[in-house]
């Protein structure tokens, strides 16, 4: 299993921490990227090892961070965005992998996963300082701007033809990077690991000291607690998408980061997260995102058609599971 690298003229210095806990037998790499803490445990009998795989797990994200992050001026998305409705942009053969990778994630989210979806997004920022709502004029140019099928592409370059479009890996590019990193601990043998970046899970093997890896979720009612925890014994793949974290309050009515590209508004239908367990990270990643704006009933029927995901649906006033999912739950 070979896991491209990126490409070292796009990379941003990461700064890395790689302790060991004798107690438990696991080697733990702690680093800050993709805006969010990063941390991988691990084990390896030689500590040469863990150090090899320490850096190669570092670079390979710094790597990809420094091609694909819109917020970096210098990346390759950046650049695209930046000649749209000008000029065509070079794109490399991982960039053009990532581009199909889009195609097949659209589709199995029913348009929902759209890298194009930015001019609604920044439109909604939660982070801006704002006196009124976006206007429905705003919003109807906005999504005027959104769709995948927009985007033009021939062998070896990208364009964006209209001005204004821009594309945004945010959807599914953190839970990418964690599947990346558990393909490095793969090639260099490691057969015991957990990914974690900011709750994007990713699990191989068994912990040392436990038959299984345990997963606490947090309660989005409580943030900062859990309201259970799931006991992961065959690998694979946790992501939880949820509008408690990051949102903002208008007229007393709150607006979460999440958005409905079909209404051009955040999502508003009850839910407040969803988690789903799938045999990748990427895979819970988008389908937990996805079935959090298609609600509760139309969730669980995209779930209940990708084999091997299974999910909880967490409301104000209820959870709802899909039909497996309560074999990864920890019985208290």
């Amino acid at each position: 299993m070979v896991v491209l690298a990126g490409d070292q003229a796009y990379r941003k210095p990461i700064e890395s921490r790689l302790t060991f806990d004798e107690s438990r037998g696991l080697y733990r790499l702690q680093f800050q990227a993709l805006g969010t803490a990063c941390s991988v445990l691990f084990a390896v009998a030689d500590r040469a090892a863990a150090i090899g795989f320490a850096k190669a797990a570092v670079e390979w994200v710094g790597c990809f961070e420094g091609k694909y992050s819109r917020f970096l001026d210098t990346s390759l998305l950046s650049e695209i965005n930046g000649k749209a409705g000008v000029d065509w942009v070079a794109v490399d053969a991982e960039a053009e992998h990532l581009f199909a990778l889009c195609d097949d994630l659209n589709f199995m989210t029913h348009g929902q996963l759209d890298p194009s979806g930015l001019p609604l997004i920044l439109l909604w920022d939660y982070r801006r300082r704002r006196s009124e709502l976006p206007s429905e004029g705003e919003i109807a140019a906005a999504k005027a701007l959104v769709g995948w099928q927009k985007v033009e592409r021939r062998p070896g370059e990208v364009f964006l033809p209209e001005s204004g479009m821009c594309l945004d890996f945010g959807g599914f590019g953190k839970e990418y990077a964690v599947d990346k990193v558990a393909g490095l601990a793969v090639e260099r043998g490691i057969r015991d690991c957990l990914v974690d970046f900011g709750q994007d899970i990713h699990v191989l093997g068994t912990p040392p000291d436990s038959p299984a890896w345990h997963i606490g979720l947090e309660d989005p009612k409580r943030p900062g607690a859990t309201w259970t925890g799931l006991a992961l014994l065959r690998g694979g793949g946790v992501a939880t998408s949820g509008d408690y974290h990051r949102n903002f309050v208008h007229g007393g009515r709150r607006y979460g980061h999440i958005i409905d590209l079909g209404t051009g508004y955040p999502v508003a239908n009850g839910l407040l997260a969803v988690s789903v367990v799938a045999p990748s990270c990427l895979e819970a990643g988008v389908l937990s995102t996805a079935a959090f704006v298609a609600g509760a009933e139309k969730g669980a029927e995209l779930l209940e058609a990708n084999f091997g995901a299974e999910a909880c649906f967490v409301s104000e006033h209820s959870n709802y599971q899909t039909s497996q999912f309560y074999e990864y739950v920890v019985q208290s």
